[in-house]
């Protein structure tokens, strides 16, 4: 039986509305469920939008959809990794996610406008947001172990390019798929810096950081995917 076009995409809110609450819980034995809900994230997504972006693209050559595709289950290696405690979890989690940064900037660059053409005031604010988080994250990260300032500070890098390559996206797009994919890099932006400032900066954070974290997370990712979709089915 085939499901409801709007079935799976309601699926992965219900699941990310569930893992948020999850990770807000302050009982250990509540949260141990996440082992079940956060590595389903990235599949579900996934499968929502699968329709859509296995289209084939006649104007970015595949990129769009290969690299965010790419980008998703990146994230979910991230996401699994993160699920860990220890330094060797959070540094694989952290490779896993630069890496769907790097996906999803090759996707966005694909289909992004002309150098010449356009503003660059997005491109501007996500230098501006690596210049002012890097090095205060870098610092906080080095205090924690030696060994995570440079891949935190790499990853900021990779984070905010991904911002500003959103940013770019041509407006021979429908506005609507490009608004989606701003507003879903801004809120992944958010997720990262929460996320940072939990770990590194705080000495004990409440629960409900951390499902802040995930509810600004699990938000960008879907609207990234939503957006993404939408342009491809009219590329």
């Amino acid at each position: 039986m085939r499901l409801p076009r709007r079935a799976l995409p309601i699926a992965y809110a219900g699941l990310a509305a569930l893992d948020t609450a999850l990770a807000g819980s302050s009982s250990p034995d509540v949260r141990r469920w996440r082992l079940v809900t956060k590595p389903l994230l990235m599949p579900v997504l996934g499968s929502a939008f699968a329709g859509a972006l296995a289209r084939r693209e006649r104007h970015h050559g595949g990129l769009l959809r290969g690299g965010t595709v790419a980008a998703q289950a990146l994230s979910g290696v991230g996401d699994i990794a993160l699920l860990g405690r220890s330094e060797a979890a959070f540094l694989t989690g952290v490779g896993g996610f630069f890496g769907a940064h790097v996906a999803y900037t090759t996707a966005f660059a694909s289909a992004g406008q002309p150098p010449a053409e356009g503003s660059y005031g997005g491109v501007v604010g996500a230098a501006a947001a690596f210049t002012a988080l890097a090095p205060v994250m870098g610092w906080a990260a080095g205090r924690k172990s030696e060994r995570l300032r440079v891949p935190v500070v790499a990853y900021a890098g990779a984070l905010t390019t991904m911002v500003a390559a959103s940013t770019r996206l041509s407006p021979e797009l429908p506005r609507r798929a490009r608004r989606r994919v701003v507003a879903g890099t801004a809120l992944f932006l958010t997720s990262d810096t929460i996320l940072g400032a939990r770990r590194f900066l705080l000495d004990e954070a409440p629960a409900w950081t951390d499902a802040l974290v995930m509810a600004t997370y699990t938000a960008g990712q879907g609207l990234i995917a939503a957006g993404v979709a939408e342009a491809v089915a009219v590329g």
